[in-house]
This record gives structure tokens, C-alpha cells and sequence, in this order.
């Protein structure tokens, strides 16, 4: 049986501000109406109530009948969110966040690292928009802002789910400054089974503070018994220059990166096979960039061939073709050309393209 129910409210990067990212989540054993968590918060009413015209049944909602039930509106499905989780504060991943704030009633919590929520709280500062996020349990007003520390602990979201979260290197401002973005593991506490969701992260390869391979080390372990499902960014199509990717990838370093995954899988699966290995290693250890890996003979090299197979890879973030060079639709254009990466280096992940709307298992 699935873990999760994952709704793709808006799935695309921009600049189209119909589709941007933001995902509504449950526990499969459970109603929408019982309570979603919001993953980011792009979109909103607006490109819900489209959804819902599209399909009025999408969240479980009744069909329009002669004299039947009414089906439900785009704010009751938006008020069943009980707590948003940020991965930063870009407007592609607030937007929805900010407009409906003062709209909803009661009181919600916005989870996300320190950094996330001192930008969202600026944009409530009362300047750009009203004040209506506070770190202040006192405070009566929408949004309760709640730090996620990057401790290899998880935490509580809503009953019986939790996150750990992790950094990610999403560019630089400032000159040579790394603006952070977070990747999180969100688990089903009772089943103990978990996937991973990427906020905005460019390449290890050409990132000043590289973060993602740490990423990779504490996923390795549990892939595919417990984890089998991830979502990541490729915001632009193949041959995108490094210098025009601001803090995104392109297939060519998302399959660079999945490699890299491959290659911890491997390594986590070796040291599992050999406990007396003088070495110790722990899936959930801290992250230290420092570390000195143990440097293998090239010759002893493991192959990579298949080792993501289980595992099920959600394209995300896709930036709009607004210059028409494509005849199908980007994300279409993006899968494909990761999916013909992929199947070249026989990695054995599934690449998945997402679509709004669409609505996911896990």
C-alpha cells in the first residue's frame, strides 16, 4: 500500500506564474480534509480552481449532480492545508503563500530552515506586504514560522509525518555568497517509509559551498527498500551553459549527479557487506564537507550498472519555453533527454516527468 498521496498543484519553474512550484501532500490512509501539508507554495487558488474544473474529483471532491452535492471550491481544498514546508524564499515558491495568508482563517505553520524564514519573514514585514508571519506563539496572526535545524534528526510536521532536512547550494549573490536552498526526507512514521523532495540546487560541480553529495550519502542506505521515490530539479533543456543556469541544472548534470548517487549506493552497500571494515559510516551522520573518503584503485572500481533500479525520479521545475524552440511541452523535452542519459549510462532509475495535476503515489 502507498505511503503517500502527492498532488502536483504547480510543478513548472517559471515564468509562466500559472504553474510554479507547489505540491499538496497527505498520508494515503487518510482524507484531504483531514489535513495536507503544502511542499512549497508557488501556486495557489488560482491554478487550483483551474485543476478543479479540469477535475472536480481530483481531491476527492463529489461530482456535480442533478440536485447532488456541490463540489468542493478551490478555497475549501486550500484551507484543508495545515502547515507549509519551504525549501526558500524565491518568489516561485512563495507567491501562493503571500496572497492567501490573510485569506484562509486560523493559523498555520510555516516550517523551513533559518535562512528560508528570515526571507519570508521580510516579505511580512509590513512593507512589501502586511505583517502576518511571526515566530511568536503569542502572536495572533496567520503564520507561525517554526525553524528546521539541519541536525539528522526528523522532525514532527503534522500527525504521523516527519522531515529531516538538509542544505543545498541554489547559486550565488553578493558576489560569491551561497544562497542555500534544502532538500528534505519526509517520512510516514508508522510505516517507516520516506521520500526525498530537492528544492532549487545547481551542480556540486561547479558550486562554491557543494552540498549535495551529502544529500546522496544519507539517501544511499535506504535506497530502494525505504526510499524509492525522489523529486529533482532540471530547469533548463540540454547544452544550457553553466553560466545560464543560476543555481539549476540541466540533464546533462542531473545524470551527473545521479551518478554520484550510484556511486554512494554502491559504497553504502559495500560497507554494509563488510563489518569489519575500520571505517564506520552511519546513513544519518552529519554532513562534513571536510571528509577524506577512502580513495579506491580505479581498477577496483564497482560497475553502476543498475544500481538506481527501484527507484523512481520526478522531474521538477522545468523553466517555460518562452521562446517557442520546442514543439512539445518543456518538461516533456527535459524528461526525455534525462530519461536518454539515464538509459545510456544503465543507471536503472525510472525518470518521470511531472505534469500539474498530476497526481502521484508514493
Amino acid at each position: 500500500m502507498p505511503s503517500f498521496e502527492l498532488v502536483a498543484l504547480g510543478c513548472g519553474g517559471g515564468p509562466g506564474e500559472h504553474n510554479l512550484s507547489s505540491y499538496l501532500l497527505k498520508r494515503y490512509d487518510a482524507h484531504w480534509s483531514e489535513g495536507a501539508l503544502a511542499l512549497e507554495a508557488g501556486s495557489g487558488i488560482g491554478a487550483l480552481n483551474k485543476l478543479l474544473n479540469d477535475q472536480p474529483d481530483l481531491f476527492g471532491c463529489p461530482q456535480v449532480k442533478n440536485d447532488g452535492p456541490s463540489p468542493c471550491t478551490a478555497g475549501e481544498v486550500y484551507s484543508w492545508i495545515k502547515c507549509f514546508l519551504l525549501s526558500h524564499a524565491h518568489l516561485d515558491h512563495i507567491s501562493g503563500l503571500a496572497l492567501t495568508a490573510s485569506t484562509l482563517g486560523g493559523n498555520r505553520t510555516v516550517f523551513g530552515a533559518r535562512r528560508c524564514l528570515e526571507n519570508v519573514e521580510n516579505l511580512f514585514s509590513g512593507q512589501l506586504w502586511p505583517r502576518l508571519a511571526s515566530w511568536s506563539d503569542d502572536d495572533s496572526i496567520p503564520l507561525k514560522l517554526r525553524e528546521l535545524h539541519n541536525d539528522a534528526k526528523y522532525h514532527p510536521l503534522f500527525p504521523g509525518v516527519s522531515v529531516r532536512t538538509m542544505p543545498l547550494s541554489h547559486g550565488r549573490y553578493d558576489g560569491e555568497r551561497t544562497y542555500h536552498s534544502s532538500a528534505f526526507f519526509i517520512k510516514h512514521e508508522s510505516r517507516g517509509r520516506e521520500f526525498l523532495f530537492f528544492g532549487d540546487v545547481e551542480p556540486d560541480s561547479i558550486a562554491t559551498e557543494p552540498h549535495t553529495r551529502d544529500v546522496w550519502r544519507a539517501a544511499a542506505l535506504k535506497i530502494p527498500n525505504t526510499l524509492d521515490t525522489l523529486f529533482i530539479e532540471c530547469s533548463y533543456p540540454s547544452g544550457t551553459p553553466d553560466d545560464m543556469l543560476y543555481g539549476h541544472l540541466n540533464p546533462e548534470h542531473l545524470v551527473a549527479e545521479l551518478t554520484a548517487l550510484a556511486a554512494e549506493v554502491v559504497d553504502a552497500r559495500t560497507r554494509t557487506r563488510e563489518p569489519n571494515s575500520s571505517q564506520e559510516w552511519d546513513s544519518d551522520e552529519e554532513p562534513v564537507h571536510a571528509r577524506k573518503r577512502q580513495r579506491r584503485d580505479s581498477a577496483a572500481t564497482p560497475t553502476l550498472r543498475g544500481v538506481l533500479a527501484g527507484l523512481k525520479v520526478y522531474v521538477i521545475h522545468c523553466k517555460d519555453d518562452v521562446k517557442g524552440a520546442y514543439t512539445d511541452p518543456i518538461n516533456r523535452v527535459i524528461a526525455s533527454q534525462v530519461r536518454a542519459l539515464v538509459e545510456a549510462e544503465d543507471l536503472g532509475a525510472e525518470i518521470i516527468g511531472v505534469e500539474q495535476g498530476m497526481k502521484i503515489l508514493i
